[in-house]
């Protein structure tokens, strides 16, 4: 498709910058802003359905309300699992009841989720999921297992569970997307991971016998695969090129660092720093072909392909221009602050995870290869 944008929408991004520039607030907590966001309506902007409190906007301008929040300096979302994830999945694959109940509290910003997908033995795997949902007479589905790498586990108030609620099926048969309350003392238990970073957005979620009702199954009992592989088809898309527009951010930073430390004198240095603009740009440019298209089967498999690779190297990039004094932190150490980093030192170490989580690059290349080059499937057994 031919990708610009319109006067329609240069109007549009006046109106969403000075929005922005009158409401970011950075003393406003996380959950407060999702209700300032739902309350102006910008929750939702990508929702093809009317009348769950959104507002309609064109794929341009999502890609501009995408672009100016990143640019803006506003808060890192909270509700984006629902919203971006959630959302789209019901308005593809939930009932009418299911809609009506969930998308407009996520419009309104007053409901946060988590996803339940990975788990200790199925990560990237994620048709090895263990995690069982036993249905009762009375309906209710009582869920027993572990999920891990859950974001923002402790701050949610629903989970989407991918879990088997049929107790003899393997791999992807017997899978069902159940939509389930976190507020369920001793039957859900939140323990925040501690990273690299020293921060914790990242948790383990346990259930022991956490209900579920049987009208909050997405798709039906058993077709949980399908309903799960839809979803990850909306991980990528507008967001991506608002994610860009950080990864920008940060590569101007690392040639900050790189013009002040006198790195760039190396001529490898000034190789290492071009090539990272140059595909900044091409990933951007694919970004915008593949905007909106259909049929281009395995186009978010390599654009997470093309980001994780580059973002990790921008961030061993963030060090090289630094040299020694990038292993010294931003502040004097002491008892009451031990793990202290700045911006690029937490680049760095965030971004050795980028080629794992959401899908490691080994599994995207398998995807890449049997669904869309035809190439013969791996014999089982090989390691």
């Amino acid at each position: 498709m031919e990708f610009g944008f319109t006067e329609e929408d240069e109007e549009f991004r006046s109106e969403v910058r000075e929005w922005l520039a009158g409401h970011v607030d950075g003393a406003q907590d996380r959950r407060s802003w999702e209700r300032t966001l739902g309350k102006s309506g910008w929750i939702g902007l990508g929702w093809s359905e009317a009348g769950y409190g959104n507002r309609i906007a064109t794929l341009t301008q999502q890609v501009v309300w995408a672009e100016e929040y990143a640019r803006s300096g506003a808060p890192a979302r909270s509700g984006h699992i629902g919203e971006k994830l959630l959302a789209p999945t019901l308005l593809a694959h939930g009932s009418e009841e299911q809609k009506a109940r969930f998308l407009p509290p996520v419009a309104a910003g007053d409901e946060l989720w988590c996803q339940g997908y990975s788990e200790p033995g199925a990560g990237s795997d994620l048709a090895g999921v263990r995690t069982r949902a036993v249905r009762d007479a009375d309906g209710t589905y009582r869920i027993s297992g572990q999920k891990i790498w859950t974001s923002l586990a402790h701050e949610a108030d629903w989970c989407f569970v991918l879990a088997r609620t049929d107790p003899g099926s393997s791999r992807h048969r017997g899978l069902s997307f159940l939509l389930v309350p976190m507020d369920q003392p001793g039957r859900i238990e939140v323990r925040p991971i501690r990273q690299l970073t020293g921060t914790s957005e990242f948790n383990e979620v346990f259930f022991d016998g956490a209900q579920a009702r049987a009208e909050h199954v997405v798709g039906g009992e058993g077709n949980g695969w399908r309903v799960a592989m839809s979803l990850l088809g909306f991980e990528r898309g507008v967001s991506t090129l608002a994610q860009q527009v950080g990864f920008a951010q940060e590569l101007t930073r690392v040639v900050r660092d790189a013009v002040r430390s006198d790195a760039v004198a190396d001529p490898v240095v000034r190789a290492l720093l071009v090539r990272q603009w140059a595909e900044l740009r091409v990933m951007r440019w694919n970004a915008l072909r593949t905007l909106g298209g259909s049929g281009d089967t395995g186009a978010p498999n390599v654009a997470k392909l093309l980001w994780a690779g580059w973002h990790q190297r921008l961030g061993e990039l963030a060090l090289l221009v630094r040299g020694a004094e990038a292993a010294v932190g931003p502040r004097e150490w002491s008892p009451e602050s031990p793990y202290e980093l700045d911006e690029l030192q937490y680049l760095s170490l965030f971004s050795r995870a980028d080629t794992v989580y959401g899908g490691s690059d080994q599994v995207q290349r398998t995807i890449i290869a049997e669904r869309v080059l035809g190439l013969p499937r791996e014999p089982k057994g090989v390691v």
